[in-house]
Parts: C-alpha cells; structure tokens; sequence
C-alpha cells in the first residue's frame, strides 16, 4: 500500500511536536476540512459530552481534558463524522477474526477513514495518508471504516 506523508495540515495550523491527534488528522485529510477546524470541533464535543454524560468515557475526559492532542474517545468522533455526513461500515464482528486488512486491494477507492488498532488513519484511493506507515506490511487489521455517504 502506498504511504504519503501527511500531517493534515497540523504544522501549518502552528501545531508543533508530535501528539495522539491521529482522530484530528485523519478527519481533516479525507474530510478536507482544516485542522483547526476539526481540531476546536472535538474539543468544543468532548467538553459537551464530558459535562453532560454520566459515563465512564465521560469521567476520564473530565480527568485528562477534552483536548483532541490526546486523543479522542470514539463517542465523540462517531457523532461527528456522522453529522459530517460520513458512514460507518463495520469489517469485523466480534469472535470473528479479521477479514480486512490496511492493504490497497482489500479496501474500497475513494476517501475513507480506518478505524485500525490504537488508531484512526486516512485513506485516499488505496493511499494511506499519514505521519507514519501504519500497514505494518499489510497485516494490520481493519475494524471498520467510515465512507461518505
């Protein structure tokens, strides 16, 4: 799979350093929306969420802040990329083993974005877009992936 180096425009939003803002990144890629767009978006969702819910999620954002630089909990971007008129198709069900993999021929073409272990990348027909690799030569497990309607 072919990898192309993309911060999403974090750099040139005066974003400095590296951070767990691979859900800002892959938002802003495929959506093509800025990143300081998606950026203040998931903040200003996870603070809402974590003054109204009563949750486990809810709790552990009010403990480490709702900022999108540590990442950012899947109730909170679910509801966001949906609103964004995105749709989320499942590739594995529980007990099931994986089925998908990161790999060009095994995902559809156009944008999509992977839900993967541990992180969320951006994929632009059979490309990932990323600051890493994240294929792990192609035997990474695809959860899922959200595609626009």
């Amino acid at each position: 799979m072919k990898f192309i180096e993309n911060d999403g425009g974090r750099k040139a939003a005066g974003y400095k350093g590296n951070t767990g803002d691979c859900v800002t990144r892959a938002i802003a890629i495929a959506a093509q929306v800025p990143y300081k767009e998606v950026y203040d978006e998931l903040y200003e969702r996870g603070t809402v969420f974590a003054k109204s819910s009563r949750s486990a999620t809810a709790a552990r954002i009010r403990k480490y802040g709702a900022s999108p630089r540590n990442g950012v909990h899947r109730e909170i971007y679910d509801s966001y990329l949906s609103d964004l008129g995105w749709k989320w198709y499942p590739t594995m069900q529980i007990g099931q083993g994986c089925k998908v993999h990161l790999k060009a021929d095994e995902l559809p073409s156009g944008r999509i974005i992977c839900r993967v272990s541990k992180h969320i990348v951006a994929v632009i027909d059979g490309a990932v877009h990323d600051t890493y690799d994240p294929t792990r030569g192609g035997t990474r497990c695809v959860y899922g992936y959200w595609a626009k309607n």
